[in-house]
């Protein structure tokens, strides 16, 4: 009796596994009935599932959709679309939960589910004990009614309600064959400028290159595009469009920090003094520039779900990571929305005679590595960050941050280690205003991973 449940898939922020391997519609079907459970052991009754344009998303929305009804959930069924347009959905038909099938940036042959629970994140220890309920599965009468409650042309109109008409734009879009392709259509059929758009026919196979415009092979063709036309700027998205990439005019990517820049400054002349949140692996100058501009940075844990779950205690009505993922509370829901996100980015631009490169060449220009990662077993991961925080804290040097991992702030700039949440790697990341300045980080970081038995790689 019950259902095999994989441990691997129960992640950190969401459920993700291998189509066929372990994740199919029978274990969605399961899960969704301890869904249904737990939304009603929350008071709720409702629920929004929505997928992405993966080759099983169907299926793996069927089972999910079986599973709630099971457990006596109304299902409102709003078809394919963006994962924000799912989190919109819940607010806009008031469901008490939903569900977003879903495999991110992850390879074709992964998918996943994003939950939410009465307008916050469901994730860490909620996930586990899912899981640890799906197990227990027995099949019941399916008897929630299935509604289909399309929410397409609200959630664009409300994306085209977002822009404000200023100077003409030349933008291009990259949606990377994901789901956030006919969007991005709908929505540059409606806003003003000249738009070009790349690769917005739903492809769960990818053809083209892979979904994931933090990582910068996956820009060639947006930031060749943008150069050829002599764009204003270049938007790119993830598979399932929660985030978002920014190229500016001469092919230069705008990394996720430095738009965090560009947006709070709209933020913070609207609600001067605002908290603007980043996370932990984002660059100093971003603490800088918020202070400058009169608002009040917070450092946050990495992770969309933790980051949400702050912006809410703090009332931050503007958050972000490295990642990609822009959270806007001022005039939208406080959920990751990259479509959203590119809305508030051209409105800034529109309303300014200035380019996206200048404003980034405003910011001050430090030297720092890229995100470095490497393997590290799930058992030591976390060990190997303990060993080296007791360490830092005994002597004492520097400005010991331990909220995320360890960063630690120096003369000479800051070095961050920490252990991922959803794979067994650890990541590390240092910057300085100097070369010479970034080599002794990069040598203080080494001479701590020595001690515990790591080597950091090269970068």
């Amino acid at each position: 009796m019950g259902m095999h449940i994989d441990p691997v898939i129960l992640r950190e922020y969401d459920i993700r596994g291998i189509i066929g391997e372990n994740l199919d519609a029978d274990v969605a079907r399961a899960l969704g009935s301890a869904f249904g459970d737990r939304v009603r052991a929350a008071g709720g009754s409702s629920v929004a599932v929505g997928r992405d344009g993966r080759l099983s998303s169907p299926d793996i929305a069927a089972g999910m959709i079986a599973g709630l009804s099971e457990a006596g959930m109304t299902v409102f069924d709003v078809g394919m679309g963006p994962t924000p347009m799912l989190y919109f959905s819940t607010y806009e038909l008031g469901a008490d939960a939903g569900v977003m099938v879903t495999g991110s940036h992850n390879p074709p042959n992964y998918n996943g589910l994003k939950m939410m629970l009465k307008g916050g994140p469901f994730f860490a220890g909620d996930i586990q004990t899912l899981g640890a309920s799906a197990r227990d599965y027995v099949s019941r009468p399916a008897t929630g009614p299935v509604e289909e409650r399309p929410v397409f042309d609200r959630y664009i109109e409300t994306l085209v309600g977002a822009y404000r008409e200023g100077r003409p734009l030349k933008v291009v879009w990259d949606a990377g064959n994901g789901v956030a392709g006919p969007a991005t259509e709908a929505l540059v059929d409606r806003i003003p400028g000249t738009h070009t758009c790349l690769f917005t026919e739903v492809d769960g196979t990818f053809p083209n290159h892979h979904p994931d415009p933090t990582v910068e092979k996956n820009l060639v063709d947006l930031k060749q595009a943008v150069k050829q036309q002599g764009a204003d700027v270049g938007i790119g998205f993830d598979g399932d469009g929660d985030r978002i990439g920014v190229v500016v005019s001469e092919g230069r990517v705008l990394w996720g920090d430095q738009l965090m820049c560009v947006l709070a400054t709209e933020v913070l002349e609207t609600i001067p003094g605002a908290t603007v949140i980043a996370d932990v692996k984002t660059s100093q100058v971003f603490f800088d520039e918020v202070a400058r501009l009169g608002g009040k940075p917070l450092m946050g844990r990495t992770g969309h779900s933790l980051i949400k779950k702050m912006m809410k205690e703090t009332g931050a009505p503007l958050a972000g990571e490295m990642s990609g993922h822009i959270f806007f509370a001022d005039e939208y829901h406080g959920f990751d929305d990259a479509l959203y996100a590119a809305v508030r980015l051209l409105r800034i631009l529109a309303a300014s005679d200035r380019s996206l490169a200048d404003m980034r060449d405003d910011l001050p220009a430090l030297i720092n590595t890229p995100e470095m990662r490497f393997p590290c077993s799930e058992s030591r991961k976390f060990a190997v960050v303990d060993e080296v925080r007791n360490r830092v804290a005994a002597r004492g040097e520097g400005e010991l941050n331990d909220i995320d991992g360890v960063r630690l702030k120096t003369a000479d700039g800051w070095w961050l280690l920490r252990a991922s949440n959803t794979q067994d790697v650890l990541v590390a990341r240092c910057e300085s205003e100097t070369e010479a300045g970034l080599e002794k980080l990069k040598a203080a970081l080494t001479t701590e991973l020595q001690e515990s038995g790591i080597t950091l790689p090269e970068a």
